[in-house]
């Protein structure tokens, strides 16, 4: 049940839904948290304006979500309105879940009614905090919003399930425990929170104060309200609109937007999302199980890697202290490459079990909650979250079936100490199989009229000398680091051309290659010098970039399908030089605020780039701009881009920098410094924005020489 508990919290406050609606996107938010988070818009942007230009609109009309989307540098959070210049600047509230949300637009005035009935600022908008939809309210309020009586049900089973003391709901810190009870606010005080927040004067001497048992036992017995139709609140719902996919009262049969749609019986529509989801729930339930029968397997395929080790490593020790002085020189690289495999194969298979624990814990949690509302006895109420718990369910399956439960590494160490040579040749000891008496292959040779170099990528091509008659079983092609270091193996097998891809740029490479068979190694060929070139030429890949990215012109030009950010990458990656792109923008409509930089190759792409700390970026609006890498926003700057506009992006990994400029203007300070690894070029956008890449470009003049001089 523990796991379920994140699925009871509200996403604004941290704590368990306390009277919670539902949103058109399918999220829930306490009733409370809801009106605190309300934002008044411009006049122009009310329903009313908008009806009385001729403009259709539903009864909740979604706004930009980028015209939402100022940020504070004070506070790297969210602010109020921006999508007007005579909007102010607000700091952002910051949930206990980390979830930012939006204030209110001017502290409310005191009030005795509820949330929902507290009368509503005109032209108000509501964000959902998860999901960052954006829709103005009606004449309605938060009334407009049907109730979640099922996650009510599931939370009052849950929380009369815990057996501990009763909590105060208001210490920041380290709850104490609670003291009393307040009926009216149904909120438990400890002595210095009841103090503090709940004084015994003005409105609130009224108030009944309860011991915390006598208010437990007052919630069970609450009665449970009745399901009421939203738009025609003295009417109980009787029917489920097919269309709508919601359920509906008489009334809006005969008078209201539902009477030419599909309706059918309540209960009916009950009984059959409650088996869909029940069905949904049985194939999640196998995933489940198959999971934990895998995390088994891993655990014991951890065992099976340290015996395995073990038992190596004594092997190979005892075959080294048989032999001379030389041998022992020889054993500590041995050693060292056993336990560069052995800690290889433990961080792949400790990687996975992280991962699949992770995925099962919040499979397991979606399971018990979904169990928990299928107990729920009310057909409009289960109604009312059933899609979107389907989906989720099927969702989560669906990752399950992508190869997540097949082990990405052996138990076994494929090597072999040949123990048989003679002590003179001690100093060629290595891993391989017991050799035979037939010769060797001959040298290879490079054929330079096939070899070439493309942006960051080489390719050779070699053959056996045309008088040779001992057979190569395969070769082995070698290439050191750029910078005169050591060789190293890039490519092993039967084939004659190979291409290597993911070079550093403007960087001379040394290659050579060599043949074998089952006697031995040919000596190495003639070593070939190979340039990369000096700048880099790429296009966006589509093989990695979320699906709802839109390519063309050669993959140069991407825009979105979608009204949420979304990911895309640049098809060469970067770890070493100085590298310059520019991006512009074609298209850009309601002033959204995409984002420019550099990402990892596994970085998260169905958010805005920067969120997660596989991204270091900078996204931009009509008016400003900030850094953002880890969900932690930096360096308002002012000035921003309209269509037309040129972003440039610079990526100096000798100096381990990230610069950005704006129409050949350096944007705000050096982004971000201490870059280290590999990295890819980077944007997320939604439909709002399309953007063509350019590149191949030179270094701009002013900053090589800046960098000279420095």
């Amino acid at each position: 049940m523990e796991e379920m508990e994140e699925e009871l919290k509200c996403p604004v406050c941290g704590s368990f839904y306390r009277e919670p609606i539902i949103l058109p996107c399918s999220h829930n938010l306490c009733q409370a948290c809801a009106r605190n988070i309300l934002v008044q818009t411009p006049e122009s942007e009310s329903p009313q304006s908008r009806r009385a230009s001729g403009s259709g609109v539903s009864d909740y009309d979604y706004l930009d979500l980028d015209k939402m989307s100022l940020y504070s540098e004070a506070d790297s959070g969210y602010g109020s309105y921006g999508g007007f210049a005579s909007a102010p600047t607000t700091p952002c509230q910051k949930s206990p879940n980390g979830v930012r949300v939006f204030p209110p637009a001017m502290p409310p005035p005191p009030t005795h009614l509820s949330p929902a009935l507290a009368p509503v600022p005109r032209n108000s908008c509501i964000t959902c905090p998860q999901c960052h939809r954006s829709l103005i309210l009606d004449d309605r309020g938060l009334r407009g919003f049907p109730k979640n009586r099922v996650l009510e049900g599931v939370i009052d089973r849950y929380q009369q399930s815990k057996a501990a003391a009763l909590k105060c709901q208001l210490c920041e810190k380290v709850p104490k425990e609670a003291t009393v009870m307040c009926e009216q606010c149904d909120v438990f005080y400890c002595d210095p929170c009841r103090l503090r927040c709940h004084p015994p004067r003005g409105p609130l001497a009224k108030h009944r104060l309860v011991p915390p048992a006598q208010g437990r036992v007052s919630r069970r017995l609450s009665p449970r309200k009745v399901s009421t139709c939203t738009d025609h609140e003295l009417e109980n719902h009787s029917m489920y609109c097919v269309q709508c996919k919601m359920p509906v009262c008489y009334q809006c049969l005969e008078e209201g937007k539902h009477s030419s749609h599909e309706v059918k019986a309540l209960g009916a529509m009950w009984k059959l999302h409650k088996s869909q989801l029940s069905q949904a729930l049985n194939g999640l339930s196998d995933r489940a199980k198959e999971a934990k029968e895998f995390l088994v397997q891993l655990r014991n395929m951890v065992q099976q890697i340290q015996e395995n080790s073990v038992e190596f490593e004594a092997c190979l020790v005892a075959q080294c202290d048989a032999l001379i002085d030389a041998l022992n020189r020889r054993k500590a690289q041995l050693l060292a490459r056993v336990n560069k495999e052995h800690e290889h194969k433990l961080k792949v298979v400790r990687d996975q079990i992280s991962h699949c624990t992770v995925k099962l814990r919040q499979t397991t949690g979606l399971m018990e909650y979904c169990l928990e509302v299928i107990k729920e006895n009310d057909p409009s109420g289960f109604l009312q979250i059933s899609d979107a718990l389907i989906r989720r369910v099927h969702l989560t399956e669906d990752q399950w079936g992508k190869g997540t439960l097949t082990p990405r590494m052996t138990t076994d160490f494929d090597l072999s100490l040949d123990n048989s040579p003679l002590l003179q040749s001690i100093h060629q000891l290595d891993f391989v199989q017991v050799k035979a008496s037939s010769p060797v292959p001959a040298t290879p040779i490079l054929q330079l009229e096939e070899c070439c170099t493309h942006n960051n990528s080489a390719t050779l091509s070699w053959k056996q000398p045309p008088l040779s008659t001992v057979p190569a079983e395969g070769y082995i092609l070698e290439l050191d680091d750029g910078n005169g270091g050591q060789f190293r193996e890039v490519y092993v097998g039967k084939e004659t051309m190979c291409t290597v891809d993911g070079l550093h740029f403007n960087s001379t490479y040394n290659a050579r290659v060599k043949a074998f068979n089952k006697t031995g190694v040919s000596p190495y060929s003639k070593t070939l010098v190979l340039q990369t070139s000096e700048v880099a030429w790429f296009a966006f890949d589509p093989g990695s970039a979320h699906s709802d990215i839109i390519f063309s012109n050669d993959n140069l030009t991407v825009t979105c399908s979608s009204y949420d950010d979304r990911v895309v990458l640049g098809k060469t990656g970067f770890s070493k030089g100085v590298h310059y792109w520019e991006l512009t923008i074609d298209r850009y409509d309601n002033h959204p605020d995409p984002a420019f930089g550099v990402a990892r190759m596994d970085v998260m792409k169905d958010v805005m780039l920067g969120k997660d700390d596989k991204a270091w970026a900078m996204y931009v609006d009509n008016n400003r701009s900030w850094f953002m890498h880890n969900n932690s926003h930096t360096n308002r700057t002012e000035g921003g881009i309209t269509k037309g506009a040129t972003i440039g992006v610079l990526l100096d990994l000798n100096r381990k920098t990230l610069t950005f400029f704006i129409n050949d203007e350096q944007q705000g300070p050096i982004a971000f410094e201490n870059v280290e690894g590999l990295f890819f070029p980077a944007v997320s956008l939604n439909r709002n924005v399309q953007v063509t890449l350019h590149t191949g470009l030179p270094v701009p003049d002013f900053y090589s020489s800046r960098a000279s001089i420095a």
